[in-house]
């Protein structure tokens, strides 16, 4: 039996768990995906090998080092500088991402070349920033300090300070990309300014899925449309699971199963 896994901290609201073994249970495939809750990000490569994994999945803190924990990178990872999935391959880490493939698939259903703001300046946020403007998204991003955006201002994007923004910047859509509101009932960024960006909005994004966060129970209440992290989780999934299993099963097939976890 292959096993997978989730590394992260905190970990155990995951549902990645339940979306693959459904998936590997459906298909008749011979795996598990268990949770691991990695304190160290520098630990994840011993971590990996000594509990005989064949594939992982990364969520926050550690998708920067898992970036450098690999061997080797898809074309696509190595252009963005950033990896959440994992598979083993002749001894040696191969890193994919699949977060920012399945964020613009939650973007396309809003309609192409909108004007995006996110909010948080880390590893999925560069990641889905870069596949975005591939598609013709105009992508800016804010944050709460400047050091995180030096990457972003260096690959061309507009870049943004939070106390710098005045809540006058017209943008389609606002994408929460930090933590905030995962364990507590905080915001990304201070509530007045927030609010008037949100206004100037027509829908709002939050990549935590599970809860309605403040972020979203804000957005909510001044009638804007709104999604949660379930969809990326989903469709992020299902091209994780396509490169565990090697591509024996349709993208179609895999959702059809994988959406069940969202409903148990």
């Amino acid at each position: 039996m292959k096993m997978f896994a989730i590394f992260g901290n905190p970990v155990a609201h995951s549902k990645s768990p339940l979306m693959h073994n459904l998936a590997f249970r459906a298909f008749g495939y011979d795996a598990c995906y268990g949770r691991y809750r990695l304190e160290e990000g520098s630990a994840l490569k011993e971590r990996f090998f000594e509990l005989s994994l064949s594939g992982i999945n990364i969520t926050v803190p550690h998708k920067e080092h898992a970036y450098r924990a690999c061997d080797h990178l898809d074309p696509f990872a190595k252009k963005v500088g950033a990896v959440n999935t994992i598979v083993e391959r002749g001894g040696a880490l191969m890193g994919f991402n699949t977060d920012a493939p399945g964020f613009l698939k939650v973007l396309g259903e809003f309609g192409p070349n909108r004007r995006v703001l996110f909010l948080g300046a880390g590893g999925t946020a560069l990641s889905s920033a870069a596949i975005l403007r591939d598609n013709g998204y105009d992508v800016s991003i804010a944050n709460r300090s400047a050091p995180r955006l030096q990457q972003f201002a260096k690959e061309g994007f507009e870049t943004l300070l939070y106390d710098e923004m005045e809540g006058t910047e017209d943008y389609e859509i606002v994408v929460n990309m930090t933590s905030a509101g995962l364990d507590d009932d905080s915001l990304p960024m201070d509530a007045e300014r927030l609010e008037k960006i949100l206004q100037r909005a027509e829908a709002a994004i939050d990549v935590i899925y599970g809860k309605k966060t403040p972020f979203i129970s804000l957005a909510k209440s001044l009638g804007k449309t709104v999604k949660d992290g379930s969809q990326m989780l989903l469709y992020q999934g299902i091209l994780a699971f396509d490169i565990f299993t090697e591509g024996r099963f349709s993208f179609d097939e895999i959702e059809r199963v994988m959406r069940r976890a969202f409903i148990l």
